[in-house]
């Protein structure tokens, strides 16, 4: 195994894995469920966020020249196979784009008017104009340096987050109303009723993405020893700042008053005003707009590069194989702006602001989990498959390790699935029956496309 000239080290390696995985802008949606959260973060590390670090650190070490969910799902189980794992992976991020976009909008409404921010028609120009933009920029080849994606990361996520905490524990401090209060009842959640399942789809948003930062294993120095305390220290990161996070709002702003949009915006609004410091709300804003934007372009960019594979391979029309002059596939990315404008008809279908989020949210957490089901079956098959391939991370444990993290990863896959389905309460998503439309027919339509394709090709090679 040739040796890799430039090594990352503890430190950096924990910084990317971090980066690419908390958001400031998921907060508001777990505080929704109160200190029952505590235990669904916890719970959801545990069969999930764990199961999917380890799984992808395995896969992408082991299989050096075939990168990515595409490929090490062909392997396992042969292209097609491997085009609808792919798909989920691409086709999820065209619902995910709104609600991170929402969240850019409802921000930057409190430089004009925080209103703004529950306005439907306000939410669809800024998403639309703001994800045109930046896909015009993808289309001239623009891309962000290391440094500057960790500059955007610092500045626009770490810092508002731990100013969020250095805030609510002010306020508890001076002895100012708490709208949550944290006792050994209420930490545990009401197994009996399925709405307290519901937190765990919330959450799992929070988790999706560990796969994306695994490709720095082969660049690690000593990778079997430094890349399980990098993931070790990455998930207590990850599940710590999430859980004080989420609570810093709970204890500040009433459950009923919290917007999924901008609640990070209200929570700041509160404590500047308290402290006669509105200037600082502006700054605020731009730091997230910041931490906001700079994640947004290489998302935009990076499934695109993945579905072009399936291109290659002979899915969907050659039409979409075409780069432009910078090497871009110009084709899938406007096909990706078109379909999240379309996307945005989601505002104006739910009765609110909130329900629009949730649904788009939830529809987004299906697919993605759906194709970590894909992954973890696929990674069973491959260890046995090529038990012999040297790899710069494997599984501590063995057969048996793989089956352990596998099946654990598959159960919270399965639950995460399961309670997808559930109408949330507090959120005016419509009638129980409204609900379950708008979603199985999201469900469908999003991936009947990839069936179809799949069909098409295995006809015309017959």
């Amino acid at each position: 195994m040739t040796k890799i000239a430039k090594q990352l080290s503890l430190f950096v390696l924990v910084m990317l894995i971090t980066g690419s995985i908390d958001s400031i802008r998921n907060l508001p949606v777990v505080a929704l469920f109160g200190s029952q959260l505590i235990f669904f973060y916890i719970f959801s590390a545990i069969v999930f966020l764990i199961p999917v670090a380890l799984v992808s650190a395995e896969l992408s070490s082991t299989h050096l020249e075939h990168g990515g969910i595409y490929k090490w799902v062909s392997l396992a189980f042969g292209e097609s196979f491997g085009f609808f794992a792919i798909w989920l992976q691409w086709i999820n991020t065209m619902i995910w784009f709104p609600t991170v976009l929402s969240f850019l909008a409802g921000t930057l409404a409190y430089l004009v008017d925080p209103a703004l921010a529950h306005n439907k028609l306000y939410l669809i120009l800024v998403i639309c104009g703001t994800f045109w933009l930046v896909t015009l920029i993808n289309l001239w080849g623009l891309k962000t340096s290391g440094w500057v994606a960790t500059v955007a990361t610092i500045v626009g996520m770490y810092i508002p987050m731990f100013l969020v905490f250095a805030l609510a524990m002010l306020w508890i401090i001076l002895g100012k109303p708490l709208q949550l209060h944290l006792t050994v009842h209420n930490l545990l959640p009401s197994f009996s009723h399925s709405k307290s399942w519901i937190a765990l789809t919330a959450i799992i948003t929070s988790y999706l993405g560990m796969e994306l930062a695994t490709v720095h294993v082969k660049s690690t120095n000593n990778s079997q020893k430094t890349f399980p305390i990098a993931l070790s220290y990455s998930v207590v990161f990850i599940v710590v700042t999430m859980i004080l996070g989420s609570l810093s709002i709970a204890f500040v702003l009433p459950k009923d008053q919290i917007s999924l949009v901008d609640g990070i915006m209200q929570e700041f609004t509160v404590f500047f005003q308290m402290f006669h410091m509105d200037w600082m709300i502006p700054v605020i804003v731009v730091m997230i707009l910041i931490g906001t934007a700079g994640g947004l372009i290489n998302w935009i960019i990076s499934p695109a590069k993945g579905l072009l594979q399936t291109v290659e391979s002979g899915f969907l029309p050659q039409f979409f194989r075409k780069t432009n002059s910078h090497g871009v596939a110009s084709r899938i990315l406007i096909m990706q702006a078109v379909l999240v404008t379309l996307t945005c008809v989601v505002f104006l279908l739910m009765p609110s602001v909130n329900g629009s989020y949730w649904v788009l949210m939830d529809l987004s957490t299906q697919l993605y989990v759906l194709m970590y089901v894909i992954m973890f079956v696929a990674a069973l098959v491959l260890r046995y498959k090529f038990a012999d391939k040297p790899a710069y991370f494997k599984i501590p444990g063995g057969k048996m390790g793989v089956w352990l993290v596998c099946l654990l990863g598959l159960i919270g896959s399965g639950i995460a699935l399961a309670v997808g389905f559930i109408p949330p309460t507090g959120i005016n998503v419509g009638s129980a029956m409204h609900y379950e439309v708008l979603f199985l027919g999201g469900m469908l339509v999003l991936i009947l496309p990839a069936i179809l394709w799949i069909l098409i090709k295995f006809v015309n090679r017959s």
